[in-house]
């Protein structure tokens, strides 16, 4: 398994913020207001994720007075750090799509509370992104050593 690109990632973003733009086009005088809940999750999820990778580069790295982390565990880990870090691109390139369009339309309170709802989205899914990155890295296995890596990629 090949670590997350941080490009692909932006451009899924990208993707998703175009896709968002043409779709609120002609569909945002429908909608309810944003809502504000998601913001609090993606924290929480950005701090538990901040937080494994901590406690997983100290297991890892094989410190003393501490178990070693389970494979199968470190594995998991690695899953939901590439499944976190791609949905945070894709929330975080909804939430710029809303931005975008709604950037010219700021005077009215409910777009302007929109706006602001899904900047501070964005902003949570970019931590999100960043501590899915991180956990993701922390989960690698360090050289060994004499410098042979343990992954068995080539040197």
């Amino acid at each position: 398994m090949k670590p997350t690109r941080v490009s692909t990632l932006v451009v899924v973003a990208v993707v998703c913020a175009a896709l968002t733009w043409l779709v609120l086009r002609s569909v945002y005088q429908h909608l309810p207001p944003l809502p504000w809940t998601g913001v609090p999750a993606l924290l929480v999820a950005a701090l538990a994720e901040a937080w494994t990778g901590r406690d997983l580069r100290v297991r890892i790295a094989g410190r003393r007075g501490l178990k070693p982390a389970p494979p199968l565990f470190v594995s998991r880990m690695v899953a939901l750090a590439k499944a976190s870090s791609l949905a945070a691109a894709i929330i975080a390139g909804i939430t710029a799509g809303f931005d975008i369009y709604l950037s010219g339309s700021l005077s009215a309170s409910v777009p302007r509370q929109d706006a602001l709802t899904a900047v501070v989205t964005f902003a949570a899914a970019i931590l999100l992104a960043c501590a899915a990155l991180f956990l993701e890295y922390c989960c690698r296995v360090p050289d060994g050593p004499d410098g042979d890596q343990r992954d068995g990629s080539a040197p």
